[in-house]
């Protein structure tokens, strides 16, 4: 189960960084700028992302320990 959170955080924290690399850059990148109803609120979607991947690192943490 550990693993398995740490894979999610890593996909959602990979994405939020690519979505936010996507709106200052305006490079091609992530799965946030391809989701229609997200149409500008994508910068508020990728911190989302962020922070949603550090939970998930913050749950897989708690779940090694106890």
């Amino acid at each position: 189960m550990k693993q398995l959170l740490e894979f999610l955080g890593l996909l959602a924290v990979l994405q939020g960084v690519m979505g936010l690399v996507h709106e200052f850059t305006d490079w091609n990148l992530g799965l946030v700028r391809r989701i229609g109803f997200l149409d500008g609120y994508e910068v508020y979607a990728s911190v989302a992302l962020l922070a949603l991947g550090g939970a998930l690192f913050a749950a897989a943490e708690s779940r090694a320990s106890g």
